[in-house]
């Protein structure tokens, strides 16, 4: 073996990848004890958060007794599975906190958004209407009202025919 095939296989065993435990690409996955039942649970905890992004069941064992060792396919899978688990809660959360209607007046269509602040001591949301054509200009009129405002289409449009004042 060459001195450069040496040490990039070094270079690779050096992330620690045990039967129950395995990190790489910035994962940890920690086969555990199921709380639930008799079983054998998995979680999978990106680096640098507290809490496992994932936690599913894991296969016992030949034995019955015993977890069923990590291993490189079966880690992957995970990953791929907690990264597509995190991106439906990003999506989730974007969409609780951001709502757009669009209100037709005359000849103008208008978009109306909400964007949620989710501050802890005193949350709020801005109303913001915009030209449609003009999706990235200036908006016609922005407004900071309640965390708990609903946005609809009748709400945006009485805004709308209220010139814009600051809703009740």
């Amino acid at each position: 073996m060459t001195d450069s095939a040496s040490a990039a296989s070094i270079a690779f065993v050096s992330t620690p990848q045990e039967p129950r435990l395995w990190r790489d690409d910035g994962w940890t996955a920690r086969v555990i004890k199921n709380t639930d039942d008799d079983g054998w649970a998995v979680e999978m905890t990106k680096d640098g958060e507290p809490e496992p992004a994932l936690v599913g069941p894991w296969t016992m064992g030949r034995d019955k007794k015993n977890p069923k060792p990590l291993d490189a396919n079966a880690f992957h899978t995970l990953v791929k599975t907690a990264y597509e688990v995190r991106r439906r809660h990003e999506q989730h959360l974007h969409a609780t906190l951001h709502k757009k209607v669009v209100v037709n007046r005359g000849d103008a269509t208008i978009v109306v958004t909400l964007d949620i602040v989710p501050d802890e001591d005193s949350p709020y949301a801005v109303l913001t209407a915009r030209a449609a054509r003009e999706r990235d200009g200036p908006s016609l009129a922005e407004v900071k009202v309640a965390a708990s405002f609903k946005l609809s289409d009748a709400s945006a449009a009485a805004w709308i025919e209220n010139d814009f004042r600051r809703p009740e």
